[in-house]
């Protein structure tokens, strides 16, 4: 039954055959904390990362990085952020400002730090919008995080709560081929970006420069320009095909054929005139494939930590055959922004309103036995053992199986500002290896163990109501081009 899926899979995006032994599923923030920084310190050849900030006070992360540096002449190491998030705080200490000095202890030939920023915020936008919510205009959001042949792929950042309280989704791809695609990627998004430079003399600390080898000019002086000439670039580089590979001699140690596909995604619609991006289009043939009635069988779980899906993503779910699905969220408690100061305070009670919409939705379409919501919550974000939740995902299982055969990882939050503001990356995986989906089962399951059922009664009790400020509040950052 995966044949419907794949045959159209392979004309949107291009994919990798390896063997499902070759993708390990990390469980908790502090684990994947201790494999990035194990394999950091053993790292031969190259580091690059990709997230949106490295957290100002990470120490410990960056003294790893310098000791790998430095017990390695020959490692090289590439780390890119968004430049909005990465020096918001300047002229304070800033993830600018942290990563500035390992560029002049080991020269800009091994050290290399790359911001994007968005074409999408200049002029008065930028000059207007506050720092706290500039973030709604566009940002670098791929979580890429590779060293040498292996990489992982999750929806986590490099920051003291992802690496302790805040729970997420890692994979770890060991396959040379899927680690160089998101490298030629990577690398096309730095040649797209400003450059970091230290500068003692700064208040920052910092100065980012933007530099005449770029594939594009600066995007706040010529937006249009810039979107012009990162088209095909970024268009070429998430389309690009597989190359034969000698499978024979790769595959030695392993006792099996390939058995798993993994399919490349990338969503950077701000990057692109016309879009060209591939996870929204596979995201609905997967859905759209799930409505014809031989799936009346299948089921599927979808998380996202900030609930807001793109409208279409919403219709193409409650429009499947499929039953016993389960789609899980952050319970406000369990919202990064919970209690946060400002306008961002607002967010958590933003999608309450957007989850209560969606509950009536299932309703409206008579899904109520087939769609169940439910929200993810350890404690209380703030107080001791308080947790968060930053999950996303999908896993589909099909007719007459116990486990998924499918499952989407990356950074996308699925939400119409994925799919029009920010850069997205990730993989599908196809399986046939009993093993991989007995895994990604269990990674299913145990996303669930803190997850509660809600209803639309639970929504309508006082302490769930959301106030007229909120909905404003989201109008006016409609209104003035942003997104949630």
């Amino acid at each position: 039954m995966l044949a419907p899926f794949v045959n159209e899979l392979d004309k949107i995006a291009p994919s990798f055959d390896i063997h499902g032994s070759q993708i390990q599923i990390i469980k908790t923030p502090s684990d994947f904390y201790e494999t990035l920084k194990a394999r950091i310190r053993n790292a031969k050849k190259r580091i690059f990362l990709s997230t949106l900030y490295i957290g100002k006070s990470e120490k410990e992360l960056i003294a790893t990085l310098r000791d790998a540096l430095r017990a390695n002449p020959e490692l090289k190491l590439s780390i890119l952020t968004d430049a909005l998030r990465g020096t918001r705080e300047a002229p304070n200490p800033s993830c600018a400002s942290l990563l500035a000095p390992l560029i002049t202890e080991f020269g800009p030939e091994r050290v290399e730090i790359r911001m994007y920023h968005t074409p999408n915020l200049t002029g008065l936008r930028k000059k207007h919008i506050p720092k706290r919510i500039n973030e709604g205009w566009g940002l670098q959001h791929m979580k890429l995080y590779g060293i040498d042949d292996e990489i992982i792929l999750s929806g986590a950042n490099l920051s003291n709560d992802y690496f302790t309280n805040r729970q997420d989704r890692y994979h770890i791809f060991s396959s040379s081929e899927v680690t160089n695609y998101f490298w030629e990627l990577y690398r096309g998004v730095t040649s797209l970006s400003f450059l970091l430079q230290h500068a003692e003399n700064e208040a920052a600390g910092y100065r980012l420069l933007w530099p005449s080898s770029n594939a594009a000019p600066n995007p706040l002086e010529q937006p249009a320009a810039y979107i012009s000439k990162a088209t095909p670039l970024v268009h070429r580089l998430i389309t690009q095909r597989k190359m034969p590979v000698n499978t024979q001699s790769q595959d030695k140690g392993f006792p099996t054929p390939r058995d798993t596909t993994v399919y490349m995604l990338g969503q950077l619609s701000q990057l692109m005139k016309p879009d060209m991006s591939t996870e929204l289009p596979v995201m609905t043939h997967i859905l759209k494939t799930l409505a014809a009635p031989e799936y009346a069988g299948s089921s599927w779980t979808f998380t996202a930590g900030y609930f807001n899906p793109a409208p279409s993503l919403t219709n193409l779910l409650l429009s499947t055959a499929s039953r016993n699905n389960v789609v899980i969220t952050a319970s406000p408690y369990a919202n990064g922004f919970y209690k946060s100061k400002g306008i961002s305070g607002l967010l958590p009670d933003a999608y309450t309103l957007l989850a209560r919409r969606f509950l009536r939705a299932i309703k409206e379409k008579k899904q109520d036995s087939s769609v169940s919501l439910k929200e993810w919550r350890k404690g209380t974000v703030g107080e001791p053992g308080g947790w968060t939740y930053h999950a996303k995902g999908l896993w589909i299982t099909l007719p007459n199986e116990q486990d998924p055969s499918i499952s989407i990882v990356g950074s996308s939050n699925y939400t119409k500002r994925s799919y029009s503001h920010d850069l997205e990356a990730g993989a599908l995986i196809v399986t046939r290896d009993p093993d991989l989906k007995r895994r990604l089962g269990g990674e299913q399951k145990w996303l669930q163990e803190y997850a509660s059922p809600v209803t639309l009664d639970d929504f309508a009790k006082t302490e769930r109501r959301v106030g007229l400020n909120v909905r404003i509040a989201m109008w006016i950052v409609n209104l003035v081009g942003g997104a949630l």
